[in-house]
């Protein structure tokens, strides 16, 4: 089984990105290309083929691909991003993905950030947040059923997307913080809560690739991350500042989609 994993080079426009629940500082461009730079090589080095999109520096958040579309075994789904500014980038990025999955999309008056979807098994949660609306639940909801696909919508608060307050991080057992997300709406999951004076700590890249499987996360979160390696994971902790100032995170960097080898 092949695992592909799209990114996208950073905008020289990143300093004018979109912010919702942290406050503006100065941005080291090169820096954070420095830093997205070994993102994309620790994806390389958990057994991914990276497939590397050129920056628009016109778009200043485009770096973070995971929000115009949602990447499942059988279709992606181009998202309406609930931020104006976003709705344009996803057009280089569908066209990327058509070459590995047929593609269907959500219209307006829909939006739907892909940050706000969470996939575990054929189980989707979907986050209510500012930039996903109940047209958009609905459209996705239509798009997904008949690929046997259950998606429920999950009620968040004081955080941008879904993914900031809960990711899986190995097979029924999610990273949470149960401030920003109610633990119940997991029932069934074992999960692994985020250290109190680390409320952003929720957000890990889980990369299961063949035999390789591990997870990527930031270097900033330190008992957190002790958490997880006491529960097993095998951690690949990175530096990603800059594009945290940008209200990025990991998974918010790429799209994973696996290939059935021929």
């Amino acid at each position: 089984m092949t695992l592909i994993a799209v990114v996208r080079e950073v905008s020289a426009a990143l300093q004018h990105c979109e912010l919702s629940f942290v406050a503006r500082e100065p941005i080291n461009l090169e820096l954070g290309r420095r830093q997205h730079a070994a993102y994309a090589q620790a994806l390389a080095d958990l057994g991914c083929d990276v497939v590397t999109l050129p920056a628009l520096d016109a778009m200043a958040d485009s770096v973070f691909v995971e929000d115009v579309a949602v990447v499942f075994d059988e279709v992606a789904v181009m998202t309406r991003p609930g931020a104006p500014s976003r709705r344009e980038e996803g057009a280089s990025v569908a066209a990327a993905l058509a070459a590995y999955r047929p593609l269907l999309r959500i219209e307006a008056p829909g939006t739907l950030d892909g940050g706000d979807v969470l996939r575990c098994g054929r189980s989707v949660f979907v986050g209510r947040s500012a930039r996903s609306n109940a047209a958009g639940f609905d459209q996705f909801r239509t798009l997904l059923e008949p690929f046997g696909y259950q998606v429920q919508v999950v009620d968040m608060r004081d955080c941008l997307h879904l993914k900031s307050a809960v990711t899986a991080v190995a097979e029924d057992l999610l990273l949470i913080n149960p401030t920003w997300v109610d633990v119940a709406a997991f029932a069934g999951f074992q999960c692994i809560e985020v250290a109190a004076d680390e409320p952003h700590a929720a957000n890990a890249l889980r990369i299961a690739a063949g035999e390789t499987e591990g997870v990527i996360y930031p270097d900033c979160f330190p008992q957190t991350l002790a958490r997880m390696r006491e529960a097993g994971i095998a951690v690949t902790a990175i530096d990603l500042s800059e594009l945290q100032k940008a209200e990025g995170a990991v998974t918010c960097c790429s799209l994973l989609m696996r290939l059935a080898q021929t």
